[in-house]
């Protein structure tokens, strides 16, 4: 039964995948036709097509190697020397091999000259790029808050689960207490395991992400109302300062980081818990962050990879994943012994997750990916604007083409690191349990 499960899972995120990288596609299409550019294919998957029908000028299809999609657009870049046009397609993978200004001149078709990309406004070619990206926002942002709004997550609640003995610092090595330790204010108030506080020092505190702040902000007597057993009990305590581990301002803690605050020492119980709009809304703030911190860390995460990949190293839980090791963890969800609502839930926010990286990761300003194109059509607006602002002759459009050499070396490095990532979720995958 786990096995049939795990599959599943599996077979559950590679429709998600398919249904991201295809809606991703369809903001490029939509808008691309909305301008009047002519987009002979759109695509699904890479390798041998398995289906595709066409309707109007453009085929629609599916491929047999659900890594990717794209479309294609006539005039992608703006001609050469030669007067040649190119049909080029939004996949940086596609885009490694395709010649600039070559083998599309073939696709050209008579009226094509007033439906080429490059002729568009600048404005209107940022829209078609940006476009599917935030396809894959919007995607996030919709499956998110959903989620969290209305399955609701696995957070840490105002229930105690435990209460510490004595002051032990945050850093320190061991649970045991010293003989010489003081007990606790949490243990000295009378704080139980099961208690659910309901109020700090006469303010009602929500949630734990409250009642955590208000206990580090608070050093001296304080009163906690607490329900226990039906009924409310206000018990008094002596907080006081200790070295306590620091969080990221969205209530998660930071690995290896202290601060000094008040403590009164007793471990949250967790529970999935319905998130308000506010809520929601500052989670998804956090994951944005800690997304694009992602990615400004990752030069510096590869010698774990490699490490995991080729030494047996340990695969931290933080580590890059690809597709791969998404599916693998899809899979995993599956096979959690967790109510089947919570199974769908993370299942889920997986995709979200997968949908917001999409989105990061392409706006990078880098040839081949959309925000290279979107940043060559800013340069283009810039340019123009200068040269008409000081009365100089139209520079005409900003020929992309002319950066491809970088974008090989850039699509180069991140097949490399694909690769990479691809081994290390072969031979040790990042994993939920133990």
């Amino acid at each position: 039964m786990t096995t049939l499960m795990t599959v599943l899972g599996i077979v559950v995120f590679v429709v998600g995948l398919l249904f991201s990288i295809a809606w991703h596609e369809l903001g490029h299409l939509s808008t691309a036709k909305m301008f009047g550019i002519r987009v002979p294919q759109y695509m699904v998957g890479f390798g041998p097509t398995i289906f595709s029908r066409k309707k109007g000028d453009t085929e629609y299809g599916v491929k047999a190697v659900p890594l990717g999609g794209y479309i294609r657009m006539i005039g992608m870049f703006p001609p050469g020397d030669d007067g040649k046009l190119q049909a080029r397609s939004t996949s940086p993978w596609r885009g490694m091999i395709e010649d600039a200004r070559s083998a599309a001149f073939e696709e050209l078709q008579p009226g094509d000259e007033k439906r080429l990309f490059y002729t568009r406004a600048p404005w209107k070619r940022v829209i078609v790029m940006f476009a599917g990206p935030f396809m894959n926002l919007i995607l996030a942002v919709v499956v998110f808050m959903g989620v969290l709004m209305g399955f609701g997550i696995n957070t840490q609640t105002t229930q105690v689960s435990t209460v510490s003995d004595c002051v032990i610092a945050a850093s320190a090595k061991t649970d045991k207490c010293p003989a010489d330790a003081p007990d606790s204010p949490a243990k000295a108030a009378g704080l139980r395991p099961g208690d659910r506080i309901t109020a700090f020092d006469g303010r009602k505190v929500p949630d734990w992400g409250t009642l955590q702040s208000r206990i580090r902000d608070t050093t001296g007597p304080a009163t906690i109302t607490v329900e226990r057993d039906g009924h409310s009990r206000t018990l008094h305590a002596d907080l006081i300062r200790n070295k306590v581990a620091k969080t990221d301002g969205h209530g998660n803690y930071v690995d290896g980081k202290y601060v000094t605050a008040g403590f009164l020492g007793f471990t949250p119980a967790s529970g999935v818990v319905r998130q308000s709009f506010g809520q929601s809304v500052d989670r998804m703030t956090g994951m944005v962050e800690q997304g694009v911190q992602s990615i400004v860390d990752l030069p510096e995460k590869i010698p774990d990879l490699w490490n995991a990949a080729f030494n047996g190293g340990e695969r931290k839980p933080d580590s890059p994943m690809g597709v791969v090791g998404a599916a693998r963890v899809g899979g995993e969800v599956f096979s959690l012994h967790i109510p089947p609502v919570q199974r769908v839930a993370t299942m889920l926010f997986l995709v979200a997750g997968f949908n917001l990286s999409l989105f990061l990761f392409n706006m990078l300003p880098l040839l081949p990916l959309d925000g290279g194109h979107i940043a060559g059509a800013l340069w283009e607006a810039l340019r123009r604007n200068l040269a008409r602002v000081f009365r100089r002759p139209d520079p005409g459009p900003f020929d992309v083409a002319k950066l491809m050499p970088v974008a090989y070396v850039v699509a180069g490095v991140f097949v490399c690191f694909t690769l990479l990532v691809l081994v290390a979720d072969v031979v040790n995958p990042v994993k939920l349990t133990g």
